[in-house]
């Protein structure tokens, strides 16, 4: 390669590096920026939710409202009038299960938040063994779309309070 071809790539090489986003230095070097306060974040009013069928319901199938269990308790959950799909999965009339435990959702134009008190079964699961302590529980289904949004109006279960004993 003749060198006025080299030193000529080597000068777009050069251009290109000056043109690119400047290297970070590395964290620790980096004295802590305070954020500007600020508003709150809102949810947003304007996310879409999936339609839900007419008849569409979802039902605690077992444990029965009442029932005595001792931990781990099958919950065993039913739908009728619409389907199962994994989360991700976008398809018309269908959604996942979600086990709301001794709560209930705060928002329903917002993905279910996933923590100990609102399990998500996003691989399409019917039933499950859940851990609980011992006392009173109450259980609740809730059918989230492909991005964990309760559909509109929502699909979910009366609630089923039962008795975990030690």
């Amino acid at each position: 390669m003749p060198i006025s071809l080299k030193l000529s790539v080597l000068g777009a090489i050069a251009l290109l590096a000056a043109c690119s986003e400047p290297e970070m230095p590395a964290e620790d070097a980096v004295a802590p920026m305070q954020a500007a306060p600020g508003p709150a974040p809102q949810p947003n009013p304007t996310v879409a939710r999936t339609p839900s069928p007419a008849a569409a319901m979802a039902y605690i199938v077992e444990p029965a409202d009442g029932a005595t269990a001792t931990s781990p308790v099958l919950v065993a959950f039913g739908l009728k009038g619409i389907g199962v799909a994994p989360a991700g999965i976008e398809s018309p009339n269908t959604g996942h299960h979600h086990l709301l435990i001794d709560t209930e959702l705060a928002s329903f134009d917002q993905p279910i938040p996933a923590d100990a008190q609102h399990i998500h079964y996003g691989l399409g699961q019917t039933e499950a063994m859940v851990t609980l302590s011992p006392g009173s529980h109450t259980l609740r289904l809730v059918l989230g779309d492909h991005l964990h949004i309760p559909h509109d109006p929502p699909v979910m279960s009366d609630p089923v309070t039962i008795q975990v004993l030690p």
